[in-house]
């Protein structure tokens, strides 16, 4: 009779089963079929963000749902369960950046002059709504998106004696957020913002103006708290602050 596998037999197989089907993962039909192959061996969640490392075309879940004819992906993506990405009449481009992951639950959508742009080694957690009409949307390198945030770009009309429904959209100009961003829970980024690089967003705040880089903002309308440490001596301040640290 022969003998069972062994435990460590076992995880070879494992890897073996992985690589293999991680060689034909992609984004056509038998590209999804293979990595829902590769995916049946792993744990959920952040223990599948190892696959994306084992083929250029990166890992997407077979449960993410892609409409968009215009997405380009860079090498070692990874894109999470239930992701949306979706193009809506005229919408632009939706481009992600190296290594960058996508998790859970994320909605991106671009309509009328509207695109997206996610730099390289950007990490989005889940629940996150990109809605990307009438200016851009462009995510730098290194940031560092929390769950349930979101970026409008646009405002909705509210002119009396007319259906809300049948508002028009308007802009001031479209949401960068620069490299090494850290984004707090549930955050919400609206028209014409420009957050500088390396700042801080706190939990929960509407930012509606220009963070300075490497400033420290929370509240609702955002306001800048502090300076980061290797930001401090740039001319900026807390706002309502004494000048210098105590």
């Amino acid at each position: 009779m022969r003998p069972l596998p062994s435990n460590a037999g076992l995880r070879r197989l494992r890897r073996l089963w992985i690589r293999f089907w991680m060689l034909m993962a992609g984004r056509g039909p038998l590209g999804r079929f293979a990595a829902r192959m590769a995916a049946a061996a792993t744990p959920p969640f952040y223990g599948r963000c190892f696959l994306a490392r084992l083929n250029k075309k990166g890992f997407i879940s077979p449960r993410a749902e892609i409409a968009h004819g215009q997405l380009e992906i860079g090498p070692n993506v990874f894109i999470g369960d239930r992701v949306t990405i979706y193009r809506d009449s005229l919408g632009g481009p939706v481009r992600i950046g190296e290594r960058s992951h996508l998790y859970a639950d994320i909605v991106i959508q671009t309509g009328d002059g509207g695109s997206l742009r996610i730099g390289a080694n950007t990490h989005i957690q889940p629940r996150c709504h990109f809605s990307a009409y009438k200016a851009g949307i462009r995510i730098g390198d290194n940031v560092q998106i929390a769950p349930a945030c979101a970026f409008y770009p646009y405002s909705h009309g509210m002119e009396a004696g007319k259906p809300i429904m049948g508002q028009p959209l308007s802009t001031k100009g479209g949401i960068i957020i620069e490299n090494d961003v850290w984004v707090g829970y549930g955050a919400v980024v609206l028209e014409g913002v420009t957050v500088g690089t390396g700042a801080v967003i706190g939990a929960g705040s509407v930012v509606t103006r220009d963070v300075p880089a490497g400033a420290v903002c929370a509240g609702v309308p955002a306001r800048v708290l502090r300076m980061r440490g290797d930001f401090e001596g740039e001319g900026l301040r807390p706002e309502g602050a004494d000048t210098g640290e105590k």
